[in-house]
């Protein structure tokens, strides 16, 4: 009997052991089932993106600049359609557009490029509206080896001191304002003040413009900056006046601008020319009291005469109820061509490392006509627009006016990096 129970016992525990194995196998052929699957998964989430280039934009969507970063973003929209021919892809892949709000502050667009590049996974980054937000990104460029297409900054230590070979810029820099607005006023004995933002824009502006006047035998006499966010500039106009200039060149960008305090100061009167870039329209109709004023334009719709501008011009209006496109928009414009034409000549390869030896040099068609990325800089030569403020039937503000256009050479600014 003892014998009975002890073989009943050694059964009872075979049984145990073998209906324990048979849960065992299911088990492990459900984890792996999950496995295969998550791995399948991942394998057509890895195919989906190799069929699709993402680009992040970062723009002062709000703040001080808000103005410039949306003419930007409709810049860069239509663009992208012009160079795809409204397929919105390239080199068989699609083009996906993410945009960030930098908000005009430096360690807001480093969080911003950030989260783009790591959380997003873009190919490209596009911006900044503002010199001191693109320097800051600049670097994230260089460590995870994207290449940016600076628009619309135009601070020179972005393709001078800060360059680094991921940078490539379709805007202009402060040499070439500088080097076609000496081209406007400067000559032998002719003396000059200026007056400029107090940050890099103002700064770069100046000091190129500096260069570029005394070569041509002019002197500056005075130099003034002041806040940019001041609502009054008088101390600063004072001075200059003081110093008693036959001209003042001024470097500004934003809606804050000193138009209206030099009109009520009557530099003018004073015998003291005012010169400057054309503005955005904004910024343009406050300088009634400069009509007649000659100086230079980056662009107005009007200046450039050829079928990409046409298209531009044409499309802005019919889409933002007859608006004409404005300062900024055809650099937007003119990044989403350079993306696109580097794409096809890479076969859709986004590789920054690829891409480098294919954009230097490169050319390709703008609203302001032919730009070249400089092999030395990666700086986009470009034409720009000798001018004078003129008044025209049916503007409310006084309209730049070609008096002849600046060719790529003439205003090329110095290798500085």
């Amino acid at each position: 009997m003892r014998k009975f129970w002890s073989l009943f016992f050694i059964m009872g525990c075979v049984l145990l052991f073998l209906v324990a194995c048979s849960e065992d196998e299911p088990a492990t052929t459900k984890e792996d089932s999950q496995t295969e699957e998550k791995t399948s998964e991942q394998t057509a989430e890895t195919t989906e993106q190799t069929g699709t280039i993402k680009v992040g934009v970062l723009a002062s969507l709000t703040g001080a600049l808000e103005s410039y970063g949306k003419q930007t973003q409709k810049g860069f929209e239509l663009g992208l359609e012009y160079a795809t021919d409204g397929t919105m892809e390239v080199a068989g892949k699609k083009i996906e557009v993410v945009w960030e709000d930098t908000e005009t502050k430096p360690e807001v667009a480093v969080q911003k490029a950030t989260k783009l590049l790591e959380d997003d996974g873009v190919d490209f980054l596009v911006g900044s509206s503002s010199s001191g937000d693109t320097l800051a990104v600049l670097p994230l460029a260089e460590e995870y080896e994207k290449i940016m297409i600076v628009e619309p900054a135009v601070a020179d230590s972005i393709t001078g001191s800060e360059f680094n070979p991921y940078i490539f810029r379709t805007a202009r820099n402060s040499s070439q304002d500088a080097y076609a607005a000496a081209a406007a006023i400067a000559g032998e004995g002719v003396k000059i003040a200026t007056f400029a933002p107090d940050y890099s824009f103002g700064w770069d502006g100046v000091s190129a413009f500096k260069t570029a006047a005394e070569k041509l035998g002019a002197e500056i006499v005075a130099e003034e900056y002041a806040d940019p966010a001041a609502t009054d500039f008088t101390s600063n106009l004072q001075k200059i006046v003081e110093a008693k200039p036959d001209y003042l060149f001024v470097v500004w960008a934003g809606a804050n601008s000193p138009w209206n305090q030099i009109a009520d100061l009557k530099l003018q009167e004073k015998g003291i020319k005012i010169s400057t870039g054309a503005p955005d329209i904004v910024a343009l109709q406050m300088m009634g009291p400069l009509v007649g004023m000659e100086g230079f334009s980056v662009y107005y719709h009007t200046l450039p005469n050829n079928e990409v501008n046409d298209w531009l011009v044409e499309e802005h209006k019919a889409r933002f109820n007859g608006e004409v496109p404005d300062l900024f928009t055809p650099g937007g414009f003119s990044a989403a061509v350079a993306i696109v034409t580097a794409l096809e000549k890479s076969e859709g390869d986004a590789d920054g490392n690829t891409l480098i030896p294919l954009m230097e040099g490169m050319s390709f068609e703008t609203p302001k006509g032919t730009m070249t990325f400089r092999k030395e800089d990666h700086q986009a030569l470009q034409p720009m627009y000798s001018v004078r403020l003129e008044k025209v039937d049916g503007v409310d503000y006084p309209v730049p006016v070609l008096i002849r256009e600046l060719t790529p050479e003439e205003t090329e600014p110095p290798i500085m990096n």
